[in-house]
C-alpha cells in the first residue's frame, strides 16, 4: 500500500465512513463511557480528557499503517459520529488484521453495521490488500458474532480463557474471513458502495 495514500472515505445508502477528527472526541467519549457499549468492548473512559489517548491511537495506527478506524455517521449529519469500525493488529507483510466496531445504543437494531460492514470489508480486501480479517468476539455478545457470521466469517474455534476482564478469565470466539471468500459476498451485496480517497 502506498504510504502516502489518503484516508479512504466510504459511503453507503444511509451512512458515511470517514476519518476520525479531533472534533469527534466528545462523541467518542460518549460511546466509550457508556456501560452498554463497553460491556463487550475492551476500552472505556471515565473523563473526556482521558479519551484523548484513544484519539491519539486512531491517528497513530493510520499513520504507521498498523490499523485504520472509520467514524460512522449518517450522510445527512456527517459531523456527528454514531460509532466506529476498523482494523487493528494490521500485519502488512502477512496481509491480515483484526476487525472491531461499536455503535451508540440509540442506533442499535437499525441495521447500521449490516449496511456499513460490507463497504468496509470491500475496501479492506479490494483497496488495502488484506487477505484475512479476524474477529474475536465474547461468547455472550451474540449480536456481534451473529453479525460477522451473516457476512461470511467462519468460526475457527474458541480461544479458551484468553482474555482477562473484570477480574476473571473468559473465552473468545475466533472468526475469520478470507479475500476469496469475501469476493463472492461483495458481488452479491445490494448495498451501494462508493469510495472517495480525495
Amino acid at each position: 500500500m502506498n504510504q502516502a495514500a489518503s484516508f479512504p472515505q466510504l459511503q453507503t445508502g444511509r451512512f458515511i465512513l470517514r476519518q476520525i477528527m479531533p472534533a469527534d472526541q466528545p462523541a467518542i467519549f460518549a460511546g466509550l463511557s457508556d456501560e452498554a457499549v463497553t460491556a463487550y468492548y475492551g476500552i472505556s473512559y471515565d473523563t473526556l480528557e482521558s479519551t484523548q489517548a484513544q484519539m491519539d491511537w486512531y491517528e497513530l495506527v493510520w499513520k504507521t499503517r498498523i490499523g485504520i478506524w472509520w467514524g460512522i455517521a449518517e450522510r445527512e449529519h456527517p459531523e456527528q459520529l454514531i460509532g466506529t469500525c476498523g482494523l487493528h493488529e494490521w500485519e502488512q507483510e502477512d496481509h491480515c488484521a483484526e476487525i472491531g466496531f461499536w455503535l451508540t445504543p440509540a442506533f442499535w437494531r437499525r441495521g447500521v453495521m449490516a449496511e456499513v460492514l460490507p463497504a468496509i470489508l470491500a475496501c479492506c480486501f479490494r483497496d488495502l490488500g488484506l487477505h484475512r480479517i479476524q474477529a474475536l468476539v465474547e461468547p455472550d455478545n451474540a449480536a456481534s458474532w451473529r453479525l460477522v457470521e451473516r457476512h461470511g466469517f467462519q468460526l475457527e474455534g474458541i480461544l479458551r480463557e484468553c482474555e482477562y476482564k473484570n477480574g476473571k478469565y473468559q473465552d473468545l470466539r475466533c472468526y475469520s474471513l478470507l479475500a476469496h471468500e469475501a469476493q463472492e459476498l461483495m458481488m452479491k451485496s445490494l448495498v451501494p458502495i462508493s469510495s472517495d480517497t480525495h
